[in-house]
């Protein structure tokens, strides 16, 4: 079929660990692809913000990334697009009107507005919507309250995409419940994780060296609501317990390497360390390419996921497909996608006491570490990867053809395609894929000794 993604702030393109740079840049990227390799073709529309951009940008085979002219071609933050997303609906229009797509995606809320707009215009036929929000106003206002930097339409338009979409595809099962109590009806309400790539995460492979026997990693956007300022407080009080075998190393924010310093976030964050006393224990790297994050996952001892509130959470994924253990704040998706005591340890939200404890716990027991990390692995392989992640969503397409009578043109093919055939080579195509991960599964993982019999490099035990 002909799917047209809409992500008017998250670029598949773009950088990630930016301010509004991250997982639903890799989500959208990761999914398309997968959806191109089940013999689709995707068009990813989002909002040009840099005037030297071609306007059609190949991202794989079956995927196109089209930058759409939407106000000033310059990086404006996402809860600043609003005005903008008149013009951007207007010339999806005009896309749509000249290439049919067969389903439209949205992400995020305002995508949903501008797809809407675009699919639901007076004399065309509609277009079926459906929406993935990856994160919810009503949750960011409860936990950031005033700090919420929202345009206040969003209290009042959120909903009504929800409403007005043909179906919505939660990312977890504390999304769905919120998504009810928003007026979105349960029958057209999915729940599809995001998933990970375990050709790119996987437990062999390079590893950084680290500075201290022990190492804690933390990886994402550095803004207040993701808790490394709880991470550091954590590293704190294991160094005021005695311990000087451990360092924590931060990925991400809004500059490169060579300009970490310049980020008000790594100044408020080296701030807090500097009063903790644990500033030359804590190392600010900025920015990382996707292909250089593995070897960082590697290095780490534990990986700890403290955020506020998380509608999601890719990173967890990523640490668990290389086998490394996660801490991570009992909230959103992490609940969902953690096992707690078998991939990782869950913490209350903002307790950097609660993050200290579970670290102590997991570097005084080797054996612990080694069997987290061989239940992540095998728990990202038979849950998360992205081929799985897109058969789900596929069903999910066709089952809102299937309600709005639409016919799939049968993507690259361009054969229409009976709905229930297409679903049942779905679910076969889906079986066949989990068959041939478990064939590839690392030697050990079922057994929890691939990380104590693979990793004796000084992961665990250096």
């Amino acid at each position: 079929m002909k799917i047209s993604m809409v992500s008017e702030h998250a670029s598949p393109l773009a950088t990630l660990g930016g301010v509004d740079a991250g997982g639903q840049n890799v989500h959208v990227a990761a999914l398309s692809a997968a959806l191109a390799a089940r013999g689709h073709d995707v068009t990813v529309y989002t909002r040009r913000d840099d005037a030297s951009l071609e306007e059609r940008v190949r991202l794989c085979d079956g995927v196109e990334v089209v930058n759409v002219e939407a106000g000033p071609a310059t990086a404006i933050p996402k809860d600043e697009l609003l005005p903008f997303m008149g013009s951007f609906g207007d010339r999806l229009a005009e896309y749509w009107q000249g290439d049919r797509p067969d389903i439209v995606h949205g992400h995020f809320w305002m995508s949903g507005l501008a797809a809407l707009d675009a699919a639901r215009r007076p004399g065309a036929a509609e277009l079926p919507v459906v929406q993935t929000f990856h994160a919810l106003g009503t949750v960011k206002r409860r936990h950031q309250g005033s700090d919420d930097t929202s345009p206040p339409e969003r209290e009042s338009l959120e909903p009504r995409v929800g409403r007005g979409v043909d179906a919505v595809i939660a990312t977890c099962s504390d999304e769905a419940f919120e998504l009810k109590t928003m007026g979105v009806p349960s029958t057209r309400i999915s729940v599809v994780p995001c998933g990970v790539d375990t050709g790119l995460f996987t437990p062999d492979g390079p590893a950084e060296e680290k500075g201290r026997p022990f190492r804690i990693l933390t990886v994402g956007r550095l803004v207040p609501r993701k808790g490394v300022g709880l991470t550091i407080s954590a590293l704190a009080r294991l160094v005021d317990s005695g311990r000087d075998d451990v360092e924590l190393v931060v990925l991400g924010g809004s500059r490169p390497p060579a300009e970490v310093l310049d980020d008000p976030d790594v100044q408020r964050l080296l701030a807090h360390a500097e009063g903790l006393g644990v500033a030359d224990r804590v190392s600010f790297r900025g920015q990382i390419r996707q292909g250089d994050l593995p070897q960082a996952l590697r290095s780490a001892d534990v990986v700890v996921c403290a955020p506020w509130y998380e509608p999601f959470g890719i990173v967890p994924l990523e640490a668990m497909a290389t086998g490394t253990p996660v801490v991570a704040a009992a909230v959103g998706g992490l609940i969902d996608s953690v096992v707690h005591g078998r991939t990782g340890l869950h913490v209350p939200p903002r307790d950097s006491d609660a993050i200290a404890d579970a670290v102590q716990t997991l570097l005084d027991d080797p054996a612990l570490l080694a069997s987290l990390g061989a239940a992540g692995i095998a728990r990202t392989h038979s849950r998360y990867t992205w081929s799985k992640v897109a058969a789900e969503t596929e069903r999910a397409y066709l089952r809102t053809l299937r309600a709005a009578g639409r016919a799939d043109r049968g993507g690259r093919a361009g054969r229409p395609v009976d709905h229930a055939d297409r679903a049942d080579r779905a679910d076969r195509a889906d079986r066949a894929d989990r068959t041939d991960r478990a064939a590839r599964l690392p030697e050990g993982v079922a057994g929890g000794s691939r990380r104590s019999a693979g990793r004796s490099n000084g992961r665990v035990s250096s």
